[in-house]
C-alpha cells in the first residue's frame, strides 16, 4: 500500500504542471498527500475494522472515506466526490473517473485470490465509482496488484491485463509525446499498468508514469501499487515516504502492515 501512496506523493507536484521527462527532482519540500493516498488509507482502515466475512465493508468504506476526507478538506477532490462526502447519506454517482482506482491497492493486498480481490474490488468501488468503466479500472489494478504479490511477472501481469481488461499493445516512449491530462479509468489504468511492465525497479515505475505528462500522481499511484510488490520499495523511499504522513494516517499505514505485511 505505501507504494501507492509514495507514488501519489512523487506524482503530487505534477499533477497540474505536467512534464515529458524522467529525470525530474523525486522528492522535495513542495511534494504531498493527495486524495489518493487518503483514500487508499480510508480503505485500510475499513479492512482493519471489518468482521471476518467482509459482510461490512461497503458501509466501513463509506464511513472512512467520509471521515479522513471531511479531516482533510484540501486533499484536491473532484467536484462529484466533494459532494459526496459531504452528504449525509452518500449515493454512488455513476462515475469512470480514476478515482476508484487510484486506492483500491488494499483490495489487492488482503485478497486471497483473484476472485477475492474481484470482490473486494468492487465493494469499495460501486459505493461511488458503479459505472462499468468505473469497476474496470479499480479491478484491474486490484488484480494486477494481487498477481503481483503472489509472484508473477511483469511480462505475465500485461498479459492478463490485456487478455481480461485493456488492450496493451503500446509502450510508454511511444504514447508519451501525445498523451494528455485524463481523469477518466480507461485513460489511465493501462497507462499506469504499463509504466510498471516497462519499469527496471521502483523508482523507475514511478518515473515513467510521472514523465507521461498527464494526472500524474494517480498514475504513479497506480502504478507504484503494482510495483511494490513486483520490486518493495527500497528502505530510503520508505522512511523518506512516511515523513509526509500525519501521525494519525502513518498509523493506518503502520496498523495495516502489521496485518497484511509489506513487501521488501
Amino acid at each position: 500500500m505505501l507504494g501507492a501512496i509514495l507514488g501519489d506523493i512523487v506524482g503530487s507536484r505534477w499533477e497540474f504542471c505536467s512534464q515529458k521527462r524522467k529525470d525530474f527532482t523525486f522528492l522535495s519540500h513542495n511534494n504531498h498527500v493527495t486524495d489518493d493516498s487518503l483514500m487508499t488509507l480510508a480503505i485500510a482502515k475499513s479492512f482493519l475494522e471489518c468482521e471476518k466475512d467482509y459482510s461490512d465493508l461497503s458501509q466501513l468504506v463509506v464511513k472512512n472515506m467520509q471521515y479522513i476526507g471531511r479531516e482533510y478538506p484540501g486533499g484536491g477532490y473532484g467536484l462529484k466526490f466533494k459532494i459526496w462526502l459531504s452528504e449525509e447519506e452518500p449515493k454512488p454517482y455513476y462515475s469512470f473517473g480514476n478515482g476508484s482506482a487510484m486506492r483500491v491497492s488494499p483490495c489487492g493486498i488482503v485478497a486471497k485470490s483473484i476472485d477475492e480481490a474481484k470482490i473486494f474490488s468492487q465493494k469499495v468501488t460501486e459505493v461511488t465509482h458503479n459505472h462499468p468503466e468505473g469497476l474496470k479500472g479499480a479491478e484491474a489494478t486490484a488484480v494486477a496488484i494481487f498477481l503481483a504479490k503472489i509472484g508473477k511477472s511483469q511480462l505475465e501481469i500485461k498479459d492478463y491485463i490485456n487478455e481480461n481488461y485493456y488492450l496493451m499493445n503500446f509502450t510508454i516512449d511511444g504514447i508519451r509525446d501525445k498523451y494528455r491530462f485524463n481523469e477518466i479509468c480507461q485513460d489511465t489504468v493501462p497507462q499506469a499498468i504499463m509504466s510498471f511492465v516497462e519499469a527496471k525497479d521502483f523508482e523507475d515505475t514511478l518515473r515513467n508514469a510521472v514523465s507521461l505528462g498527464g494526472d500524474a500522481d494517480t498514475l504513479a499511484a497506480i502504478a507504484g501499487s503494482i510495483a511494490e510488490y513486483h520490486f518493495g520499495i527500497p528502505e530510503d523511499l520508505r522512511n523518506q515516504a512516511i515523513k509526509y504522513l500525519p501521525a494519525e494516517l502513518l498509523k493506518i499505514l503502520n496498523d495495516f502492515e502489521s496485518k497484511y505485511g509489506y513487501k521488501v
